[in-house]
């Protein structure tokens, strides 16, 4: 068993950083294995549409997304995590859904004429669980949540929640202090114990 956290924030050790590991500590405390990657720590670039990955049945730009895919197709859980750029995802979170969505829509589907029926086969997270991880100062955290909710259902992941969605406010003039919102931070705990009761049901009914 194992959870994947994507951290977009392009700060290391930032806030959202700090807000995705310590839900993977958690997780990680119910006996799941966890894994931290940042994505400002890798090379993912931005989509080119050009729609080899229907041909090839994967991305053929040459750089980490294959790796960071591979990572997350053999993991049972998903956490993916952005700070609020003007209300939505970073940049760099934006550019691995855009790729790690598209080419996996295609790893087991054919595409199809216009005027034909589509039967939709899966992808490679149908099933798994995912989970959405946002922070920002003031405001932004909703709608950019929404964009990661949105990438999840797309992508045929069972989403979980919390006792209220899970986000964080936090960073005042740049501020790490993640940790002083006591109440988001209460969500995050119980975000990380429904994930991980949620894997080790799945676990357990297999």
């Amino acid at each position: 068993m194992k959870v994947i956290g994507i951290c977009g924030s392009p700060r290391r050790g930032g806030n959202t950083e700090y807000a995705t590991q310590y839900t993977l500590d958690k997780i990680a405390a119910k006996g799941i294995e966890t894994e931290l990657i940042r994505l400002v720590d890798v090379n993912v670039r931005y989509c080119t549409a050009c729609y080899d990955c229907v041909r090839e049945k994967k991305c053929t730009i040459n750089d980490d997304l294959e790796m960071i895919f591979q990572k997350v197709e053999a993991a049972d859980g998903l956490i993916l995590s952005s700070p609020a750029y003007h209300a939505s995802v970073t940049p760099l979170m934006k550019c691995l859904m855009d790729r790690m969505g598209f080419s996996g829509r295609w790893r087991d589907n054919p595409m199809v004429a216009t005027e034909k029926a589509y039967t939709f086969k899966g992808t490679p997270f149908s099933g798994k669980i995912g989970a959405p991880i946002t922070v920002a100062r003031r405001a932004g955290t909703t709608s950019a949540m929404t964009d990661l909710l949105l990438w999840f259902t797309v992508n045929d992941f069972i989403t979980v929640g919390s006792g209220y969605w899970p986000m964080l406010l936090a960073g005042k003039g740049g501020a790490r202090d993640a940790e002083k919102d006591t109440e988001g931070m209460s969500h995050l705990d119980h975000l990380a114990e429904n994930m991980a009761g949620l894997i080790l049901k799945l676990h357990a009914a297999n």
